[in-house]
């Protein structure tokens, strides 16, 4: 599955204003379900909806190591990611809290390129990464009132698990999946998430739920529009471009997140949220100009 060159361009920005979803749909959804319980129903729509799509578009399959270097990636990048972020804000970690501190995956992506792989980055990537992060803390940052919440260490712990799973998955998928067919090859991401997800909700949860609207539509939002239209974006950008780079982007995720939720919820933003949303596009915009050095 190829997207025509024209079209690529826009597959950054795109993905961003998709990613920034996730927490707003986590927010509607888990008051009414168990997050790893909420996550398997989620899986398993979205295998379906691959199924199908591999069998419109003739996908080719990939070879069994490929199959399982897939998997390995799904554990990492939605497995322990979606895993870890739906168990914090479960867990009342706030979602400013929890998106600051998923929020470092572009620096611990860059610092474990640099540290694996030898890939350099220029000073001026280096400063575009502590923009980036000075931005985030910003825009989250000025809406916490510590003293308002309990600081569970278990909500940090999967926050914590979640910035890990996506910064090595990350690396792992540009190192060993190049060349697998999208829809397969989330396919068997999805599969193995969805196997984790089971093992953790059935030995963990109660499976309870309330069949609310709120979560109903928040499902189909996750499903169509993360599961399948956001991960075939970040799976192409890996693909197409640099680790570091691509880890950029999510440097403008909570910003827009921020936004939607002024928008949909009335959280009001302070001048130095504005001013932290600027310095994160600055630092974007720092590491996609500079070329890493050799």
């Amino acid at each position: 599955m190829s997207i025509p060159c024209g079209l690529i361009r826009f597959v950054p920005l795109a993905f961003v204003l998709l990613w920034s979803t996730g927490f707003i749909g986590a927010r509607y959804g888990l008051p009414y379900i168990e997050p790893f319980y909420l996550l398997l129903i989620r899986m398993l729509l979205t295998l379906v909806v691959f199924g199908g799509l591999i069998l419109v578009f003739r996908s080719p399959w990939p070879s069994t190591r490929q199959a399982l270097h897939q998997m390995v990636t799904g554990a990492l990048v939605h497995g322990c990611y979606l895993g870890g972020v739906f168990a914090a804000i479960k867990w009342q970690l706030p979602a400013g809290v929890t998106s600051i501190l998923v929020g470092l995956q572009p620096v611990l992506t860059a610092v474990l390129a640099w540290g694996l792989w030898g890939q350099r980055l220029q000073l001026r990537q280096w400063l575009g990464l502590l923009l980036g992060l000075v931005g985030v803390m910003l825009v989250l940052g000025t809406g916490l009132q510590p003293g308002q919440f309990e600081l569970r260490p278990e909500a940090v712990l999967a926050a914590v698990v979640a910035l890990v799973g996506i910064s090595v998955g990350t690396l792992y998928q540009k190192r060993f999946g190049a060349g697998t067919d999208l829809l397969t090859g989330s396919f068997y991401q999805y599969l193995s998430t969805a196997l984790m997800m089971a093992l953790l909700t059935f030995s963990l949860e109660t499976q309870q739920i309330e069949w609310h609207p709120e979560l109903i539509g928040a499902l189909l939002w996750l499903v169509f529009g993360l599961s399948v239209s956001a991960i075939l974006l970040l799976m192409l950008m890996i693909r197409e471009g640099e680790v570091s780079r691509v880890a950029s982007y999510f440097y403008l995720v909570p910003p827009v997140t921020a936004l939607e939720a002024w928008w949909l919820f009335d959280e009001q933003l302070s001048l130095l949220a504005l001013g932290g949303m600027v310095l994160a596009v600055v630092g974007v915009y720092l590491v996609l100009r500079a070329r890493p050095a050799n």
